[in-house]
């Protein structure tokens, strides 16, 4: 289910939505579940859709559940779904073989952080436009972290200034994304860590509170209310 690359923007958009969400419970594919009536992933597509950048989507979807999810998603914006793998890294693999060379930005996005505003796409994208290989937006961690040993006790606290919770989209020149899924031998679980191994920085920017991810029972509950809030960055209606 292929869908023509636009003239508006250099980007591509690759998003794995085949996982099952085991840790929201028992019910359907993690990217199909509901929020506010409406599944995750269309959500997400919709936010992705309004960003100037945007030329091409592509979608990695349960396999048995392809068409079903072209139908859904092609009443939202032009996409491209492919079947996805067992793995993320089988997912967004597939996805980007499909995206065709002319884009030379890709974005690599979860459905489960579906309310990541328009401002964060543009923001990621701009920075690999000026020349960064790789580029992860982040947040400062807020918490005191402890590093535990087997038994969980306290083997001492650990600096939380240098570090960053991750977050999606994150960008990347399109040659070095494929290149790092080339020589990846581990499994992953973000796109950016493929590229460390390759040798190559990866640039941070600023995250957004509304890039949730979307994980627990509770996480829905909270983006219930996200709903609610518009993007600060975003231009005047």
């Amino acid at each position: 289910m292929t869908a023509q690359p636009s003239a508006r923007g250099d980007v591509a958009v690759v998003v794995p939505a085949a996982g099952a969400g085991v840790r929201l419970g028992p019910g359907a594919p993690k990217a199909l579940r509901l929020l506010d009536g409406e599944p995750l992933l269309v959500h997400a597509v919709r936010r992705i859709a309004a960003s100037p950048s945007v030329a091409m989507i592509v979608v990695a979807a349960p396999p048995a559940d392809v068409d079903a999810v072209h139908t859904l998603l092609s009443a939202v914006a032009p996409v491209t779904v492919v079947a996805g793998g067992a793995e993320r890294q089988e997912s967004v693999a597939a996805a980007l073989a499909v995206v065709p060379p002319e884009l030379g930005i890709v974005l690599v996005h979860d459905a489960a952080r579906c309310l990541a505003p328009v401002s964060l796409f543009e923001r990621v994208a701009a920075t690999v436009r000026s020349g960064a290989d790789a580029v992860i937006p982040v947040l400062p961690v807020v918490d005191t972290i402890k590093e535990v040993d087997a038994d969980e006790t306290v083997r001492g606290t650990v600096d939380r200034s240098v570090l960053r919770a991750v977050q999606t989209p994150q960008g990347f020149r399109a040659p070095v994304l494929r290149a790092a899924h080339a020589a990846a031998a581990d499994a992953h679980t973000d796109d950016a860590g493929a590229v460390e191994k390759l040798g190559l920085p990866v640039h941070c920017v600023p995250g957004s509170d509304l890039a949730l991810k979307i994980t627990r029972p509770i996480d829905l509950a909270l983006a219930t209310h996200l709903l609610t809030i518009p993007d600060p960055a975003a231009p005047p209606a």
